[in-house]
């Protein structure tokens, strides 16, 4: 991202925490995606889930990196085996994140970032995973700024672009719900921010899972200076 300081580097493979799984949402056009992109670039810590979607590929897109594209009675069978950690319906489409892949990331100490809508935050609120949670929302600096950007993408029919802002209020209206909320007027800005929220939360005691080991290896050392000047 242009004049953008990264994201707080992290190993490829960190050790003696638990991965966190972070969350951005937004509304269509409010930099999310831009967001999440500039993190997997910088912070080889982070990979993305992917995510099975009935949509058709874009150009550009790849099975397997950018989504799994599945037809909709293959997506329907992963729902009702309990294989997606959230689905939702989004303009017609499905999408849903496989359960997998994430647990067992997030094990390894690694962090798995969503982008997805608000319906996938409150499921993923109430899923397993919970306790590993992240979640920041990204406001628009206004409604006309949000509107520019859309059409800057050059991504979608006149349309398509009318469903999105059709939908930009009740998306907002879920602003409560998140840990955290950043308005997005200046994308570097924005995004030194998301890195001071991601270093923060790596380091809460509840993820150093070597933490309790430490303590006790102190508790060992304390014990026998003691021993040592009670002898004395």
């Amino acid at each position: 991202m242009d004049n953008t300081q990264p994201v707080t580097k992290s190993q490829d493979a960190p050790s003696g925490r638990q991965g966190i799984l972070l969350v951005l949402s937004s509304p269509s056009g409010a930099g999310k995606s831009t967001m999440a992109r500039a993190l997997l670039a910088d912070d080889p810590a982070f990979q993305m889930s992917v995510s099975a979607t009935t949509r058709p590929a874009r150009p550009g897109e790849t099975h397997g990196k950018d989504y799994l594209f599945v037809d909709t009675d293959e997506f329907e069978r992963m729902v009702a085996d309990n294989e997606l950690l959230e689905h939702a319906t989004v303009f017609g489409n499905r999408y849903g994140s496989p359960a997998a892949p994430v647990a067992a990331a997030i094990a390894a100490g690694r962090d798995v970032l969503f982008d997805v809508d608000w319906q996938g935050g409150q499921q993923l609120r109430e899923s397993t995973l919970r306790d590993c949670l992240v979640t920041i929302f990204l406001l628009p600096p206004s409604i006309a700024a949000l509107e520019a950007r859309l059409r800057s993408r050059a991504q979608d029919s006149e349309e398509v672009i009318a469903g999105r802002m059709a939908k930009t209020w009740s998306e907002l209206s879920h602003w409560r719900e998140y840990d955290y909320v950043l308005i997005n007027d200046d994308q570097a800005t924005c995004y030194s921010q998301i890195g001071t929220i991601v270093a923060a939360e790596r380091l809460r005691r509840t993820r150093q899972t070597g933490m309790t080991a430490k303590i006790e290896a102190l508790s060992r050392e304390f014990d026998a200076i003691q021993a040592k000047t009670g002898d004395a």
